[in-house]
């Protein structure tokens, strides 16, 4: 079981790497965001399930943990998209090979 446990651990580590990297390697807070949502989270579950099969694990910890991974799971996703939500309304840019004109008619901002 402890191998089990620390190949999750292990592997989630793995995501949570993979994101950090996304955050320094993407051009725009919009795939950053995307990025970072999908891996962190994905690490996250994993390191809470890599503890939970711990050998040392007692059951109020467990369920502690259980309560953890749920709350991870629904508050990482919606608290990324309250923030993209608010950069798209404070006017943050997606990144674009188009023009900066082009790219504003398609979201539909004037040019000012």
């Amino acid at each position: 079981m402890t191998l089990v446990a620390n190949g999750l651990i292990v592997a989630g580590l793995f995501f949570i790497a993979v994101s950090t990297y996304a955050i320094l390697a993407l051009p725009d807070v919009y795939t950053r965001a995307h990025a970072v949502a999908k891996s962190e989270t994905a690490g996250l579950l994993l390191v809470i399930a890599g503890a939970f099969f711990r050998p040392e694990m007692q059951a109020t910890s467990a369920g502690r943990l259980a309560l953890l991974f749920a709350i991870a799971l629904l508050a990482n996703p919606t608290g990324v998209h309250a923030l993209l939500r608010a950069a798209y309304r404070s006017g943050a840019r997606p990144w674009t090979t188009m023009g900066q004109e082009e790219a504003d008619r398609e979201l539909g901002r004037s040019t000012s």
